[in-house]
């Protein structure tokens, strides 16, 4: 802050460096005046000037360190207090600008949360005829036409789904109930809403649960399990789907592995982002690059890890660490 301060004030400076220079100069064309006492009055005067400077820094710059040090939010309550008019202009300005972002926020706010319910209910009121849709479809006999709708169905439920969890996880946190989740029901759950799908393209899944039960929330770890094995299955053909869950360094571990065709090495580390699909089949318009968005948001509200080892070709594996037991007091305390 000294440097600041010191360009800040340079134009006071250079003029008492010049009436210094102006006084020893007048000195020495006036010889009535002793050169010796001039110096000496240059002297004090600049003892003088800089106690001056050293004072005025420490009262002129409480004020700005303050501001420079609060945190960047709306808290009208860390604003220093000004001591100076110009700093009191300062102060008022900044006051009056939080205002009218605390009232824009609060209206914006409004309006997202109107258009977030909004959306939630038009997403319901579409569940209606989906289900009715699928009640007509099960009374298909014609099975090739039958596989085919049952999958464009799937698709609109799956979007759908995928709709209604991000405009949930906003407010996650307030969403949350860690219990004891039975792997075994939850994962039957899931593969049963996808066996329609798998029939049509061979796919078989081998689950092996060394642990049966995690601590979770039911319903958002539901949502994690349904992308990486709806991933799974879009990305595979006549294969099994390896489901396995065990304990590594204390912490339990849930794993789902195809052998699908896997990911390019580049990519890896870009799958999480949002609107991601791939560089290797850039032309899929049927990916939306937001499953895997979603999942990882989730994962980190639920204190879980997740890891990814692909091979191109040979297919991927996603393996779920569980936080340990200390961890969820965490998350019961939000």
């Amino acid at each position: 802050m000294i440097r600041p301060y010191l360009l800040e004030r340079s134009s006071w400076i250079l003029l008492f460096s010049g009436l210094q220079g102006l006084a020893l100069l007048v000195a020495l064309v006036d010889t009535t005046i002793p050169v010796t006492s001039m110096l000496y009055y240059v002297f004090l005067s600049i003892i003088i000037f800089a106690i001056f400077l050293f004072v005025r820094y420490r009262k002129e710059t409480r004020f700005y360190v303050a501001i420079e040090q609060r945190e960047h939010d709306l808290d009208l309550t860390t604003i220093p207090e000004a001591d100076s008019p110009f700093e009191r202009i300062i102060e008022t300005n900044v006051s009056d600008q939080m205002e009218l972002l605390k009232q824009e926020l609060a209206h914006n706010q409004g309006y997202l949360e109107q258009e977030k319910d909004e959306l939630l209910s038009w997403i319901h009121e579409v569940k209606t005829p989906l289900t009715a849709m699928r009640l007509i479809i099960d009374r298909l006999d014609d099975y090739k036409l039958k596989s085919q709708l049952t999958y464009e169905w799937l698709r609109i439920h799956l979007l759908l789904d995928q709709q209604l969890h991000q405009k949930r996880i906003p407010f996650i946190e307030n969403d949350l109930y860690i219990e004891k989740v039975e792997l075994e029901s939850l994962l039957f759950n899931e593969i049963k809403s996808l066996k329609s799908w798998c029939m049509q393209k061979g796919i078989g899944f081998d689950i092996d649960l060394e642990v049966e039960s995690v601590l979770s929330d039911s319903k958002w770890l539901a949502f994690i399990v349904r992308q990486l094995l709806t991933n799974a299955v879009k990305y595979s053909d006549a294969t099994d789907i390896a489901i396995t869950s065990f304990t590594k360094d204390g912490r339990s571990c849930l794993q789902v592995r195809d052998q699908g065709r896997g990911i390019e090495p580049r990519d890896i580390s870009r799958i999480f982002e949002k609107g991601f699909t791939s560089t290797t089949q850039h032309q899929n318009s049927a990916a939306t690059g937001m499953g895997l968005y979603l999942t990882d948001r989730i994962r980190k509200a639920l204190k879980i890890h997740i890891k990814v080892d692909s091979e191109l070709g040979a297919g991927t594996t996603f393996t779920l660490i569980f936080p340990e037991q200390n961890e969820f007091t965490k998350i019961r305390s939000m």
